[in-house]
This record gives structure tokens, sequence and C-alpha cells, in this order.
């Protein structure tokens, strides 16, 4: 079981790495689980919507609420969130013949360490022997390294590398040449 993980830093914008590397395997061929994050617009409070793309569909959900121009607690929708968990786990457990290669997760953040959000998917995936590629927060490594038990093997570099490494994780992955 190969489970790789990235700590951004201010140099890599986490999200637009993530969705170049999504976008490589998929072009190779790669059947891959998990969501992108997508930021853009902007709600009444003047923030972005976060949206997360289905990577086994066609589906985007929006996982952030507008909570007015005064709000200033969380935006995120939970329920939004869990329902596109509950989309992720349901491919991982479609099978390895012909469900998914690589499950890959935009974060490893707050609601994570609290047991919830992508944290199921990632154990669902790791139970299947799945390879698994996560971003995670450096205010997160610390209950990432507890959760997965010191098993995450740090990847360093940035689209290139993180893609080679769930192509290999992946075992080689589909047949489409490399579009670059």
């Amino acid at each position: 079981m190969r489970l790789g993980y990235v700590v951004p830093g201010e140099s890599m914008t986490a999200d637009t790495v993530l969705v170049q590397v999504a976008q490589s395997l998929l072009a190779r061929g790669v059947r891959v689980a998990g969501a992108i994050q997508h930021n853009h617009g902007a709600a009444s409070n003047g923030r972005c919507h976060m949206d997360l793309e289905i990577l086994t569909g066609n589906r985007v959900v929006r996982i952030s609420q507008d909570l007015g121009p005064h709000a200033r607690g969380c935006r995120l929708d939970p329920g939004a969130l869990e329902e596109a968990v509950g989309e992720v786990i349901a491919a991982i457990s479609a099978g390895r013949a012909e469900g998914p290669e690589i499950l890959i997760v935009n974060k490893f953040g707050k609601q994570e360490i609290e047991g919830r959000g992508f944290r199921p998917a990632i154990g669902a995936a790791m139970a299947a022997d799945m390879p698994v590629f996560v971003i995670v927060p450096a205010a997160s490594l610390e209950a990432f390294d507890v959760f997965t038990e010191g098993m995450g093997e740090a990847i360093s570099g940035g689209a290139e590398e993180i893609a080679g490494w769930c192509l290999a994780a992946a075992g080689g992955g589909g047949s489409a040449p490399d579009p670059a």
C-alpha cells in the first residue's frame, strides 16, 4: 500500500498543482478516484466559491456556503462535503478490476483531523490496498501522521514529480500516451 503526500510551501498553489496532476493521470488513462478543488467567482461576502470536481464522473459539488457579507465563521458546507465523499467511497468500493487505480484527495484538513471529510475515503482506499495521494497542509501534518501511523511518503517537487509518483503507485496506469 502506497500513501504519498505533499506539504505545500509558499511557492505551491496546491489546488492548481493537483488539477494538473489529475489531468495528467486521466490523460494517460489512469482510473482516478477522489476530488480536486476549484475556487472561482465571488459570493456576496466577496470570497470565492469552492467546488469539488469528483474525478470518477462529471459531477461538481459546491462545498462552500454563502453566509452573507458579515459572516465570519467557516463557510464550508459539511453536508455537501460528505455528499462528495460518499460518491468517492462508492467509486472505491467498485473493486480494483473495474474501479479506480488511485485515490487523490485535495486536502487533509480540519474536517479530516476531526474524523470527517475525506478521512473515511482514505481509510477505504488503504483497506482496499489502493494507492493514495493527498495534499497535507503543514498545520495538519502531525494529525495526518497519527492517522496514517507514519506510513506516508513525502514527495518533493511539483505537478510532474507528483504525477510520476502517482503513475508508479498506480502500477503504470492506462495506455494513453503522455500528452506533454
